[in-house]
């Protein structure tokens, strides 16, 4: 048997309401929910744990023979997931209320357990989109903008599927030796923030830094904050903190690829063992004369 909270009660009790009374006008305030948190169709869908097609049909409505469209109404599952994934006064979908947001709980926070806008193909998968140089300055204006992310170049990859992937290219030689100058990272879009794990390497999108890559240093549950290091040691690059409240995006680098070709590591250390034998070989030849 379920057990329900005084606040489940009540979001269900407003939930049944809606769905039995006349819900014109419930595509115009989903809508308007969508637009509050700047989302299109398919983020909107995956945060609240439906397909596309679903809120498609909700605010679009489904394409019929005569050309017309027919809006589906949304059911308790996905209202119930709206309202509890977005804070949502009950009140407001049913048009008792102008207050979008619970008033006890205030807004919603800035970061996001999805992008707010992704691209995809024509078969409904996922692109990676990519972020070069000259685009960085824009992203951070952008990156919730439909028609700037429609902008960038994209492209799938099959091997980076089943999440949201961003292609990045490298700026500057602050994380060298470990990254150079116009390599590209491909990074999987964080969810939780409480995943970031300490000394991993992830492009940090803030309102104070930009786009950034860093090693970061999980610091949430000590005092909301983020230590973000550079690699390269002889450079003036200091190490330092962002604040979470700061955060706009978080993709974690998964791979890259460079056009820097690398020697083998120990090329040195052969050269010397030779030089080593050489020296030997010469001590034992004046020995033996």
């Amino acid at each position: 048997m379920f057990k329900f909270t005084a606040k489940d009660r009540s979001t269900f009790v407003l939930v049944l309401i809606l769905i039995f009374q006349n819900m014109k006008g419930i595509d115009e305030k989903i809508l308007a929910i969508i637009d509050h948190f700047q989302l299109n169709n398919f983020s909107f869908s995956k945060r609240v744990g439906v397909t596309s097609t679903t809120v498609d049909s909700i605010v679009n409505g489904r394409l019929q023979k005569d050309g017309s469209r027919k809006k589906t109404k949304p059911g308790y599952d996905v209202l119930k997931a709206i309202i509890d994934t977005f804070n949502i006064n009950p009140d407001y979908l049913f048009g008792k209320s102008e207050v979008m947001l619970r008033p006890d709980q205030g807004n919603y926070p800035t970061y996001s357990g999805i992008p707010k806008v992704v691209s995809v193909n024509d078969h409904g998968e996922e692109n990676v989109v990519f972020v070069p140089v000259q685009a960085r300055a824009g992203y951070l204006d952008g990156y919730g903008d439909p028609e700037y992310i429609e902008s960038l170049p994209s492209f799938h990859m099959p091997y980076l599927a089943n999440n949201s992937y961003r292609c990045f290219e490298v700026k500057g030689d602050s994380m060298l030796k470990t990254f150079v100058d116009g390599d590209l990272v491909f990074g999987i879009y964080v969810e939780q923030l409480n995943d970031i794990k300490d000394g991993e390497v992830y492009v940090v999108v803030s309102k104070s830094e930009g786009v950034v890559l860093k090693r970061v240093f999980n610091k949430i549950n000590d005092n909301q904050t983020l230590i973000l290091k550079s690699d390269n040691q002889n450079g003036n690059y200091p190490t330092y903190t962002i604040n979470v409240e700061d955060l706009e995006e978080l993709w974690q680098v998964k791979m890259y690829a460079s056009k820097q070709i690398p020697e083998p590591l120990d090329i040195n250390d052969r050269l010397f063992n030779i030089e080593q034998k050489i020296v030997d070989l010469e001590t034992v030849l004046r020995t033996k004369k």
